[in-house]
């Protein structure tokens, strides 16, 4: 069965369409649908259950083996059945605008900075809330079930556990949102095209830009878009650097880190230091994943190129029913893929940190409990362990330990490092601040910043 999608742009666009005139010619069902609205689904799923009815087509008319024939057996075969207006007026201006060698670029730049505003700061209000329902669900079982072992593997392995993953879902949906806006309006194959020559001198495509633009969210997303790269050697080299970009569960190490070590001057008199170091460690994260795609390009993935051929569509309005479809389907594919690996790693870590059980004075306070347990649990026994390894960038083994607590997601640096150093995090991150200053040098503390702009060690 031959089925002709988005007819009602051929009717719209004042072109004719031929499908009796080509079923004859092919001698096979051609049905015609607009997928979005629904209309012919069911003449498709008519001539479907007629499958028992299906004869071989008649290869009288089709072409023979040589190409050139083929070509132009079609060519005349499309001419005959079909007379579709190759571009709209309202498509040409827009692109003489959007991609005009000026404007075309700032209109980008405008729209990435919409794009990483609304990942950043409009998924801010749901994920506080789902961090508030994970904490009050924490708060139920801890009131519920009796203090030990059970209520802490409920409360710390699995709700935490389950809670660090969906915590993220709305910058996924959001990110997908404008991905698939950006996509159905048109727009996003004239971004790779702005971008293609930019990426060519790394060895990449601009098909590569919109996985890398998504890996700023998370890289789970950024690898999963990675699909639309056709060609092998791209897709790979592309889905190894995704994590390399700066992910937003970098961001409470950076915060830290920067506000710990680095002074809260103004340079200029309206520039802020600190603020510029965190810039810098997106851009130099940013450079060195696209440093690494040149190096894979120049060895592992060596080879001759696919050329860079991308469909402009037509611009056209987004369906609502189909981008809602497409955010429900990415939201469980998401959950059900990346929660449970998360899931089940973190009741590990769990468990890793919680045996064997160390003795605890009597008297001690809950936070200073936990840092004790914590540095006779096997973690801690690993972490002192391996922390030799670490030891020539100035890692102890208390911040190793934050480093194997981050397998779980890399903010979870932070309350690792609250832990070890007896301080509660949550109530006084200045304390935290205030340690780290006195018991990690400045060169200690720039390595963990170089560390964590490249660690790969996010399970997820």
């Amino acid at each position: 069965i031959i089925v002709v999608t988005m007819i009602d742009a051929v009717k719209r666009s004042g072109g004719v369409f031929d499908d009796i005139a080509l079923e004859h010619a092919l001698g096979v069902p051609v049905l015609t649908i607009i997928g979005h609205r629904g209309i012919g689904l069911d003449e498709v799923r008519d001539e479907l259950t007629r499958a028992d009815k299906f004869t071989v087509p008649s290869t009288g008319n089709l072409p023979g083996e040589d190409i050139d024939e083929r070509y132009r057996w079609a060519r005349e075969l499309s001419v005959s059945v079909a007379n579709i207006p190759e571009e709209d007026s309202r498509t040409r201006k827009i692109d003489a605008v959007v991609l005009h060698p000026v404007w075309g670029p700032l209109i980008f730049l405008g729209v990435m900075i919409l794009f990483f505003q609304s990942i950043f700061t409009w998924a801010t209000p749901l994920m506080d809330l789902i961090e508030a329902t994970v904490t009050l669900l924490q708060g139920g079982v801890e009131a519920v079930v009796p203090a030990g072992l059970l209520q802490n593997f409920l409360s710390k392995g699995v709700l935490a556990g389950v809670g660090s993953v969906i915590v993220f879902l709305p910058q996924i949906l959001i990110l997908y949102l404008f991905i698939t806006l950006l996509e159905d309006f048109g727009y996003l194959a004239r971004a790779a095209f702005l971008v293609d020559r930019a990426m060519g001198v790394f060895g990449l495509q601009g098909r590569s830009f919109i996985p890398l633009l998504g890996s700023f969210a998370c890289a789970i997303p950024g690898i999963m878009s990675a699909r639309i790269i056709p060609s092998e050697r791209d897709r790979l080299t592309t889905i190894l650097i995704a994590p390399v970009m700066t992910c937003s569960a970098r961001l409470p190490v950076y915060v830290l880190l920067i506000t710990a070590f680095v002074p809260a001057r103004q340079l200029f008199g309206f520039l802020n230091v600190q603020g510029l170091i965190l810039f810098g460690l997106y851009i130099v994260a940013a450079l060195s994943g696209l440093l690494i795609a040149k190096l894979l390009k120049s060895t592992l993935f060596r080879g001759s190129k696919l050329p860079f051929l991308m469909e402009l569509p037509p611009y056209r309005f987004p369906s609502l029913k189909s981008v809602g479809t497409t955010m429900v389907n990415r939201a469980k594919i998401f959950l059900k893929s990346a929660g449970t690996v998360i899931l089940l790693f973190s009741i590990a870590l769990w468990a890793l940190s919680e045996f064997p059980q160390a003795d605890i004075p009597a008297g001690t306070s809950e936070i200073e409990a936990e840092s004790i347990q914590l540095e006779q649990s096997a973690l801690g026994h690993i972490g002192k362990t391996i922390q030799p390894v670490f030891a020539p960038i100035g890692f102890d083994w208390k911040v190793t330990i934050g480093v194997l607590g981050s397998f779980a997601a890399r903010e979870v640096f932070v309350s690792v490092m609250g832990q070890v150093y007896s301080t509660d995090v949550s109530e006084s991150e200045a304390r935290l601040r205030d340690v780290l200053r006195n018991v990690i040098s400045l060169p200690a503390a720039l390595s963990i910043l170089v560390f964590y702009l490249n660690a790969l060690q996010c399970m997820s």
